[in-house]
Formats: structure tokens, sequence, C-alpha cells
């Protein structure tokens, strides 16, 4: 018993401290975003005007929630056909395709784009690298991983559901809209905040992609930390927190009540 009890406070003492490595950095660099003094690890008394300096800070802009937008609407594409469709000449390669962001090493696929880009920037005179040539970049990885969720969820459903729609007289897009997207929502939320926090963490990417007057938020905080941390770099991780954190409460809410409701409906399905 005493070797028992030793052995659980044991294994307690050692998750208490994972945790502590964990989440003690971030409350830290919380609690130092209040920080009155210029010098980041400083205390001076507490204030909000790096908050107040962030208003108007136009460099710290991010286009992570176009591009997670953008991701689960071509993910959803993408991931229908291959589960839709299973043959159809090309299946292979397009599924390849798909899914070589996520084991291709970022650096190789930056660079393939900038080469990529700047050939057509030479041929046809646009795009200018910029916020679209990162934009496409963060798509091009967002797809990605959209793709592999959505596409998990499309081969769960029951295609009974979807075919006694049409034998009502649904139409192919009324069974789309009506049956398979309100089936395949968690999924789809999922992958918007996936791709919406890869893309606002994106560094290698945007490094290659962007241009001259053009950059985002973690290129900005890269290059002000290492020139030395400036306390609105404290006011922006952590606004950055408490937008995700409250994203994910909301999510997960949203999620367990939707499959609540999915089980009682199919309770009572059973029961008529």
């Amino acid at each position: 018993m005493k070797a028992s009890r030793t052995g659980l406070w044991f294994g307690r003492g050692w998750l208490s401290l994972g945790y502590a490595f964990l989440y003690l950095p971030i409350v830290a660099l919380v609690v130092y975003s209040f920080n009155d003094s210029a010098i980041p690890n400083v205390w001076r008394g507490f204030t909000l005007k790096w908050y107040v300096a962030l208003a108007s800070d136009q460099e710290l802009l991010s286009g992570a929630f176009l591009t997670a937008c953008g991701s689960v609407v071509l993910g959803t594409l993408a991931a229908f056909a291959l589960t839709k469709y299973r043959r159809f000449r090309g299946r292979t390669l397009f599924a390849g395709m798909t899914t070589a962001p996520l084991v291709m090493p970022e650096v190789v696929v930056g660079l393939s784009l900038l080469l990529m880009l700047v050939s057509v920037q030479r041929a046809l005179g646009f795009p200018e690298r910029g916020m679209m040539t990162i934009w496409l970049g963060h798509l091009l990885l967002g797809m990605a991983y959209a793709t592999v969720v959505i596409q998990s969820r499309l081969q769960d459903l029951n295609p009974q559901l979807e075919e006694a729609a049409m034998d009502l007289g649904a139409r192919p897009h009324q069974v789309f809209w009506l049956v398979t997207l309100p089936m395949i929502a968690q999924s789809l939320v999922s992958a918007w905040l996936l791709t919406f926090t890869i893309s606002l963490d994106d560094v290698v990417l945007s490094a290659f992609l962007s241009g001259p007057g053009s950059t985002t938020m973690p290129l900005v905080i890269f290059s002000r930390a290492r020139l030395g941390l400036n306390p609105s770099v404290n006011a922006v991780a952590t606004i950055t927190i408490v937008i995700v954190a409250i994203g994910v409460v909301l999510a997960s809410y949203w999620i367990a009540r939707a499959e609540r409701q999915r089980a009682r409906d199919l309770a009572a399905a059973r029961r008529g």
C-alpha cells in the first residue's frame, strides 16, 4: 500500500512539473504584458499602454482568418472528391499531391513556391511578393490539414442517409447542403481552428514568400525578438492566447452539444 501511494505521488509530481514547464511561461508572458517597464522582464507596475499602442501597429495584422476560410472550402472539395469518387483518372496522384505538404519540410515547400512564383511573375508580371503570395502559401499548407480532417469525417458517414434523401426527391446539391454539410459541421469547425492556428504561427513559409512592405505577426515577433523583446510582443501573444482559448472552448462546447443532440435524435429514431 505504501509503495502504491508513493508511486501515485511520484506520478502526480511529474505530471505537475510537466504542466508547470508548459504553462508557467505562458502565465509569465500574460503577466508581463501589463508591465509598465520597457524592459520585458523587469516589473515596474501595471499598465495597459502596450495594448493601446498595439491598436495602431499595422505590422501585426495577419491573414490567418482568410487562410482558414479558404483552407476549409478547398479541403472540403478535395475530401469530397476523394471520398465520394473512389475511381477516377489521376486519383492516386491527386491524393498524393493533396497530402504532400504534410510530410514535406516547410523549407522545401517555401523554396519551391518562391521559385514558382518568381517564374510566374517574370512571365506574367504578377503576383508581386506580398500578402497575396503569403496567403497562397498558407492556403496550400492549410488545405492539406483540412482535407485530412474532413475526409476522416466523410468516411464515417452513413451513405444510406444521403441515398434516402435522394430517394425522397432531393437533388444532389440539396443533399449536400441539407444532409451532408450539417453532419460534417464539427469537422469543418475543427479544420478551421487547426488551419487558423497553423497560419497564425507559420514563420518559414511567410519568410520565403513575404516581400517589401508585407509581413505577418509571427515574422514581426521573430524579428523583434532578435533585436530585443518589446513589451508589445507580450501584448500580441496575450491577445492571441485569449482568442484561441475562447475559440477552443466555444468550439468544444458546440461540438459536445451537437453530439449530444445527435445521440438523442438517434435514440428517438430507434424508439420510433
